[in-house]
């Protein structure tokens, strides 16, 4: 494979140790993908085995959530002190042992104990893999590997509803943590032979006061936008008070940053208004994203009373069009400026919100397919550029907290997206319940997840006016 050869004056791995190190992270990659899509098929037939109620089997999820989130700007920083290899090996050994720990779990509480350290390991990865990703490929094929990436988390969306199900209709829900456990071992023993090991720096202070304050910041807003969902006063004043705090935490946490030896995240980074643009742009198609994975179900069973497998059905072109598009979108962003190519994909994935937000009363199977195919080829065709266009505007010093940005603008966009959601729900039909009142809910947000992607053609567009020389 042309990933995989090799030319004069390349950058990162020699072709059969990038290979090895590509499965590594790949392994690595699908697990996270499983294990989140699985776990909330799950829920229902977890809380009934534990005896909980269903309210309480959420935090099943949220914990994973919740600790990843908190943690993902903290191990940004520290790839830097202990290097790639070092702490991707930490956080998918964590992540096995933890998920050996779900499968053992008896109770709900240690069941979310052990989902939290979980979330705490898949971050110690993910924070850092697109990283990992640019120092073992030449910066040639940075486009095309991102578009690979994009192509295996898209797969690994579509399937991991059809195998979730069909390991809990044979076997009990532990096997969906267990299934990790091997996958896990193989993966972690190949980071430890192939991933580089570059320079580390461990007498290099830690910003301590900075990792606080991030997890702070970071975990507020989680728990505000899940606050907000809600439509009880008591709520809302909770996500107020949650609010206040994310805020305070985030003007304390830039006041540390600029005057911090070693910040956890440099601020200089966000200097080049490219980088800045695209991490907005990333932000606001992922909250488009997070609200139409959201309202599509509701779309597809409540107001058109089709079943959980029939909707899982009709969602399948979108993953679809992703694994369509994003190869080539990869290969194209290595020839020709990666804002282009983003900014066309955003105008293709709005016109596909729209026409999802269009659809009529009593839709056809075909026609919903044919729109979310369009939703799914727009943003295949937006990810991977994009994401090539964030870490090539930042230092290879400063790729990991690159790729840690990227995580987060990933994780909050589409936490803020889905929070909308369910703020618009609890809004629409606090008058009344009924399907008119669903419906109406449920188009409010595609209009909306289709404004969100128009504001993200706007960042990306002024990237288009600060052109600078393309980068190979």
């Amino acid at each position: 494979m042309a990933l995989f050869s090799d030319q004069p004056d390349d950058e990162g791995l020699p072709g059969r140790e990038r290979r090895l190190a590509t499965i590594a992270l790949m392994t690595t990659t699908t697990m996270a993908v499983f294990d989140g899509s699985m776990v909330n098929i799950a829920l229902p037939q977890i809380a009934k085995a534990l005896n909980v109620s269903a309210g309480a089997s959420v935090w099943i999820a949220n914990g994973y959530l919740l600790s990843a989130a908190m943690t993902l700007a903290m191990f940004a920083a520290l790839a830097t002190r202990l290097g790639f290899r070092r702490l991707f090996s930490f956080g998918l050994a964590l992540f096995t042992l933890a998920s050996l720990g779900c499968a053992l779990s008896s109770s709900l509480n240690s069941l979310v104990v052990m989902r939290i350290i979980q979330g705490v390991g898949g971050a110690a990865t993910l924070s850092i893999a697109p990283a990992i990703l640019r120092s073992i490929f030449p910066n040639r094929l940075l486009g095309r590997i991102l578009g690979m990436n994009a192509l295996l988390i898209a797969t690994s969306t579509a399937v991991a509803p059809l195998l979730g199900g069909t390991l809990l209709s044979s076997f009990s829900w532990q096997w969906l943590f267990a299934i990790n456990i091997p996958l896990g071992i193989s993966a972690f023993l190949l980071s430890l032979r192939v991933l580089p090991a570059n320079q580390t720096n461990l007498d290099k202070p830690f910003d301590y006061s900075g990792a606080a304050l991030s997890a702070i910041m970071l975990g507020a807003l989680i728990m505000a936008a899940n606050s907000f969902a809600k439509a009880d006063s008591h709520k809302l004043l909770e996500a107020a008070c949650y609010s206040f705090t994310a805020v305070t935490a985030a003007a304390l946490f830039i006041w540390r940053q600029r005057r911090a030896v070693q910040p956890l995240l440099p601020l200089e980074m966000f200097a080049s208004s490219r980088f800045s643009l695209a991490a907005l742009t990333s932000l606001a198609s992922f909250v488009s994203q997070g609200i139409t994975f959201v309202a599509l179900p509701f779309l597809f069973q409540s107001v058109y009373g089709h079943s959980v497998f029939v909707s899982a059905l009709l969602f399948m072109p979108w993953p679809v069009g992703i694994m369509l598009a994003a190869p080539h979108a990869g290969r194209l962003a290595d020839r020709y400026p990666p804002a282009i190519i983003s900014t066309i994909g955003l105008c293709l994935f709005a016109t596909g919100l729209i026409l999802l937000a269009l659809l009529p009363e009593h839709a056809q199977s075909w026609d919903i397919g044919l729109r979310s195919l369009i939703c799914g080829l727009g943003f295949g065709c937006f990810q991977s550029p994009n994401n090539r266009e964030m870490l090539a505007n930042a230092s290879r010093e400063n790729s990991g907290y690159a790729s840690g940005v990227l995580a987060i603008m990933r994780t909050f966009g589409q936490c803020l997206g889905a929070a909308l959601v369910g703020a618009i729900l609890s809004f629409w039909l606090h008058s009344g319940a009924g399907m008119v009142q669903e419906a109406q809910a449920v188009r409010m947000s595609l209009w909306l997840a289709a404004a969100a992607t128009i504001l993200a053609i706007g960042f990306s567009s002024l990237r288009n006016r600060r052109r600078q020389p393309h980068r190979a």
